[in-house]
């Protein structure tokens, strides 16, 4: 699915979190089946019982808390019927009897299913209104026609539904059979529920529950019964379950031949180095001194609200309002991009090489620096010189450091001038917005955006533009894969695992900071170089997280700067981005020395400090949001439990 399409109303939506879908290729086993359901579905769902004594006990202040907890209720009743099968109504005569991939559902009545029915209309009819009363109306008799009617008792429900021999082994199991079944029983179509549009965020996410659970039972449910098997007649008609696609066969005949993933390996306790790794100083280290020629940026296109999360809200999210979102980020938005990765970094570059006033035979080596492209051959970097018209290279290669990439890209870039003496484009881009699907946290935080920096040599007997580089990497192997993509445990979606990012950032921070004490000012104009820094701009993780952080280390927080709320967390991008936002938002009016660390996924991280003239920053023509063309139309994992993945880093 596409990681986002503009609406009729012009709003951003996910087509991945209207359809409840699983990557069923990372999963081998019925236990890690029943795992990752019980997180998506279970954990935070209540039973027809919970809701009963939710009723009864008062506990529900308004009709969406009713209302939420009645959908939630359903997508856990149709968990694996969602996920793993397309339910097709069929004349008993017609369905075939020996196939081993085609199933029909064994059922047990719902215990007390018509008193908690009743108990959740009465409910709902004392309740308030939340905020819309005609809209919750609207959406409440959807949620109930499903609720209302059903039949079955959803606590057993076996992920594996018996072929159809199976069932017939006990004439006596009970399945549906529909009685005046309509070929023709309206349905939502896929725009109905792309385009559904409510004034409240909240209506809205439920609004699409709400169509989407109707979806999954496409006849007349007053009609609808369970009856023996043994019972059936020719012309009546039951629900066949299918395969939903060729992943779930296949899913299916893995689990017949017991797997295919051999044993995990066991990370050993990490151990300190036997000596610390000192920054570099530019100055001393290398003969050839850096300057930074130009600065050029993209950001994402396409503006993604907090209140357009909350507008698609998946089924698996906890709720979560607006301003929960800011309080525990700092972000009010995040950008997305409708150009490609590549795409970005060619433009970014253009734009870079142009304000340089270079050309393709000027550049001496081309480095990417991103951690989310799909791209291996070429890589970003060789591709990215093919468009950009160059001859030849010493060198063009990727670089995956994550939320260090830009003190990473720049201090190879450095080590690269001593061979090349002329110009190296460092390229930071990431493309988020396609890799998030559902998972909550990371939908959250991260968005799109690309930055390129044309690293050039300084004349002779002129300062650097880098005073001093520095990188690292790993740590205890929990804090390693503390942010994992693909990860096999969240659908090989993007997640981040809060507490060990937090842990790692911390640490890394608290390292800089103490580097930076000891180190001397390389103008012998303060006491040392921390004293000499203008301005922080970190990576743009977590605002508040980061903040707090710094704080902690010895910073002010008065003395960081942030973009982050405006454009998300783009990753190593992100800081080149908050620089030239520095700059546009006249933060940065004059030659400055900045303090940039970065650290992030895989425990990587690394800082530069240098000197930043506003001049060599091409602005963009309309500040923030590029002008460029909006879409238009819709087109192993580490032993944390699913209750550490807490939101954003928080």
């Amino acid at each position: 699915m596409q990681p986002f399409v503009l609406n009729r109303h012009g709003r951003v939506v996910f087509p991945s979190n209207i359809v409840p879908e699983l990557d069923l290729s990372a999963i081998d086993s019925l236990d890690q089946l029943d795992s990752v359901i019980r997180r998506d579905f279970e954990a935070k769902t209540p039973t027809g019982t919970d809701i009963l004594e939710r009723v009864e006990n008062g506990k529900y202040d308004s009709r969406y808390e009713l209302m939420r907890d009645v959908a939630l209720n359903m997508f856990w009743t149709g968990r694996y019927a969602h996920t793993m099968y397309v339910k097709r109504p069929t004349r008993w005569r017609d369905v075939p009897r020996r196939r081993d991939d085609v199933f029909m559902p064994i059922l047990t009545p719902w215990e007390d299913g018509d008193k908690k029915v009743a108990a959740v209309q009465s409910a709902y009819d004392d309740l308030p209104p939340t905020w819309e009363e005609d809209a919750e109306n609207r959406i409440f008799r959807i949620l109930f026609d499903v609720f209302g009617h059903r039949k079955h008792h959803a606590t057993e429900l076996s992920a594996i539904k018996p072929t159809v021999a199976e069932i017939l082994s006990d004439q006596s199991n009970l399945t549906f059979r529909l009685n005046n079944y309509d070929a023709d029983f309206p349905t939502y179509s896929f725009d109905d529920i792309l385009n559904c549009a409510e004034s409240k965020p909240e209506l809205e996410a439920l609004h699409r529950w709400a169509m989407v659970l109707h979806n999954q039972y496409p006849w007349d449910r007053a009609h609808a019964e369970l009856v023996e098997v043994g019972k059936l007649e020719d012309d009546d008609y039951v629900v066949v379950f299918e395969p939903r696609d060729q992943e779930v066969r296949h899913f299916l005949r893995r689990l017949r031949t017991g797997g295919n993933r051999g044993p995990s390996s066991q990370a050993q306790p990490a151990t300190e180095p036997v000596r610390p790794y000192p920054a570099v100083n530019v100055r001393e280290h290398f003969s050839v001194m850096p300057r930074i020629e130009a600065l050029a940026v993209v950001h994402g296109d396409q503006i993604c609200s907090n209140d357009d999360l909350v507008r698609n809200a998946a089924y698996n999210w906890s709720p979560m309002s607006a301003d929960e979102i800011s309080a525990k980020t700092g972000i009010e938005q995040r950008r997305y991009s409708s150009s490609t990765l590549e795409e970005m970094a060619l433009q970014a570059s253009q734009r870079a090489l142009e304000h340089a006033g270079r050309g393709p035979e000027d550049i001496g080596a081309v480095l990417v620096c991103t951690c989310t492209s799909t791209r291996m051959i070429p890589s970003v970097a060789t591709w990215l010189s093919g468009q950009l018209g160059i001859q030849q290279t010493h060198g063009s290669f990727d670089i995956i450091a994550a939320c260090a990439g830009m003190p990473y890209g720049l201090s190879d870039a450095t080590r690269l001038l001593q061979e090349v003496e002329r110009p190296v484009l460092v390229v930071c881009v990431e493309k988020f917005s396609d890799k998030i699907g559902n998972v909550r946290t990371s939908r959250m935080i991260f968005g799109d955006g690309a930055a390129a920096m044309v690293v050039g040599v300084a004349p002779d007997g002129e300062e650097p533009d880098i005073d001093y580089l520095q990188m690292y990497a790993s740590g205890p192997a929990t804090q390693v894969n503390s942010i994992i993509w693909p990860n096999p445990d969240f659908d090989n979606n993007i997640t981040v695992y809060g507490p060990e990012v937090k842990s790692l950032a911390g640490r890394y921070l608290s390292q800089m900071i103490g580097e930076l004490q000891a180190l001397p000012d390389p103008t012998g104009q303060t006491d040392s170089l921390l004293d000499s820094i203008d301005l922080v701009v970190p990576h743009q993780a977590n605002k508040t997280m980061v903040s707090d952080l710094a704080v902690k280390a010895g910073l002010p927080v008065e003395s960081l700067y942030f973009n982050i709320g405006e454009v998300g967390n783009t990753s190593s991008a992100s800081i080149p981005l908050a620089i030239h936002d520095a700059v546009v938002d006249g933060v940065i009016t004059e030659p400055v020395r900045i303090f940039a660390p970065g650290f992030g996924a895989g425990a990587v991280a690394g800082y530069s400090v240098m000197r930043i003239d506003p001049a060599v920053v091409a602005r963009t023509s309309t500040g923030r949001a590029d002008g460029e063309t909006a879409i238009s139309s819709p087109e192993p994992a580490p032993s944390q439990s699913s209750d550490d993945v807490q939101l954003a880093f928080g």
